[in-house]
C-alpha cells in the first residue's frame, strides 16, 4: 500500500482538479457532507446528494446551482432501513445516467449516545453498526463496479481518532470507527491489483459540527475549526493529486 506525507497547512488544490468528475456523497444535507459537496462542485464536479432528508438535499442542490456549479443530482435514501436491493437500484440509476462514477465520499455516520459499555443500550448500539458500517459496507459494494469503469477512482471514508485508539465512554461509535479503518483497509489491499480505485480514510477532527457538540455540549464550538476549513485532505484524496495514495488514513488537522 501506498502512503503520503500530505500536509493539510499547505496543500492547495487546482480549481479545476474535480472537473468532468461524478461524485456521490452521503449525508450531503448539512455538515462536513454538505461542505464537501459544494466544494467538489466548485472545482468542476458533477455531485450526487445522497440523504434521507430531500429538504436539506434541495437546499444544497440550489446553493451549487446558484453558484454555477455543474448541475448535481439528489438521492434520497435513509440508510437506517434500505436493503441491498435499495442499493443496487441506486447504482442501476446512476449507471445509466452517468455511466462511471468517479468517487465515493462515505460522511454518514451517527454518534449515538456516549454512556459506558456497561449501560450501553443495545438498540442504539445496533443503530450506529447498522449506519456507520453495514450500510457503508452495503453502498460501497453496490458502487465498486461503477468505480471500476472510471479511469481513476477514490473511496474515502470517515475515521475518528477514537477509531484508532479506544476511549472510554464512545462505546458503539468508537467500535465502528475501528470497522472503519477495517474496512478501508481490507478494501484498499484487494484493490490495488489489477484496478484503479484507491481507498483512504480521512479523521476530520474536532470540527464545528452538530455531532461535535453533541459530544461536547460544553465546548464554545467558535475554537473549532469549520467544515470549509478541513476541505484540503477531503480535496486532496479525492483528486488526481493522490493518485498513488491507498490504504492510508489521513487527518484532516
Amino acid at each position: 500500500m501506498n502512503t503520503t506525507s500530505f500536509n493539510p497547512e499547505t496543500y492547495q488544490a487546482a480549481p479545476n482538479l474535480l472537473k468532468d468528475k461524478v461524485i456521490l456523497i452521503t449525508g450531503a444535507g448539512a455538515g462536513i457532507g454538505r461542505t464537501a459537496a459544494i466544494t467538489y462542485a466548485q472545482h468542476g464536479a458533477t455531485v450526487i446528494l445522497l440523504g434521507k432528508t430531500t429538504k436539506k438535499l434541495e437546499a444544497v442542490y440550489d446553493e451549487i446551482v446558484k453558484a454555477k456549479g455543474p448541475t448535481p443530482a439528489i438521492y434520497p435514501l435513509d440508510l437506517m432501513g434500505a436493503s441491498p436491493q435499495d442499493y443496487q437500484d441506486m447504482v442501476a440509476l446512476l449507471s445509466k445516467e452517468f455511466g462511471r462514477l468517479d468517487g465515493l465520499l462515505n460522511n454518514v455516520g451517527i454518534l449515538g449516545v456516549l454512556s459506558p459499555i456497561e449501560n450501553q443500550d443495545v438498540q442504539i448500539w445496533h443503530k450506529v453498526l447498522q449506519i456507520n458500517v453495514n450500510a457503508t459496507f452495503m453502498l460501497t459494494q453496490a458502487c465498486l463496479p461503477l468505480l471500476k469503469s472510471a479511469e481513476h477512482a477514490s473511496i474515502i471514508f470517515t475515521s475518528s481518532g477514537v477509531g484508532k485508539t479506544g476511549r472510554a465512554y464512545w462505546g458503539a461509535y468508537a467500535v465502528s470507527k475501528f470497522a472503519t479503518e477495517g474496512l478501508m483497509q481490507v478494501l484498499a489491499d484487494e484493490l490495488e491489483t489489477n484496478t484503479k480505485v484507491r481507498s483512504n480514510c480521512i479523521n476530520p477532527g474536532a470540527t464545528r459540527t452538530s455531532m461535535r457538540a453533541a459530544a461536547y455540549p460544553a465546548e464554545d464550538p467558535m475554537t473549532l475549526k469549520t467544515a470549509e476549513e478541513i476541505m484540503p485532505v477531503y480535496l486532496y484524496l479525492m483528486g488526481a493529486d493522490s493518485l498513488l495514495v491507498n490504504g492510508d488514513s489521513l487527518n484532516a488537522q
